[in-house]
């Protein structure tokens, strides 16, 4: 799963994007291959966050074993996935954002994933958690690639 670094687009990948690009049972995994076909090729940047990567490690363990897990965190240090770190300022972020949208029912990693996102100016995202539009953001499907 790599990208090159010469476009100027980003998206961020959620842990389920992790989980569809590479687990052929998952229902949404043509999707994910469509649009990550579709990302490399215009050259989009994958940016994700410290708290999607324990969480996407976590979600592999229980779901698919630790070899796959292990797999994982081997192949995302040799991608050139971009991993931003989730700052204190991002976390009273998220927290504002939990506080805000108490009806939507956000993960605290979700509302970190938000404020990262917000930071950095990422408007799209390859999740398959209704949360990412809940919220406002752009999720990618194949029909609406940019």
């Amino acid at each position: 799963m790599s990208i090159t670094t010469t476009g100027s687009h980003r998206v961020f990948l959620d842990s389920s994007g992790f989980l569809a690009l590479i687990q052929p049972r998952d229902a949404h995994y043509q999707e994910a291959r469509t649009c990550w076909a579709w990302l490399s090729d215009h050259y989009w940047l994958p940016v994700t966050t410290n708290f999607i990567i324990a969480e996407t490690h976590a979600l592999f363990l229980s779901r698919l074993g630790q070899p796959h897990a292990t797999a994982f965190l081997r192949q995302l240090s040799q991608s050139t996935t971009r991993i931003e770190r989730v700052t204190v300022a991002d976390e009273q972020r998220a927290m504002a954002i939990i506080f805000q949208y108490a009806d939507k029912g956000f993960s605290l990693t979700d509302a970190t994933s938000f404020a990262v996102m917000e930071r950095l100016g990422i408007t799209h995202a390859l999740a398959f958690d209704r949360h990412f539009a809940q919220y406002g953001l752009t999720v990618l499907t194949p029909e609406a690639l940019p």
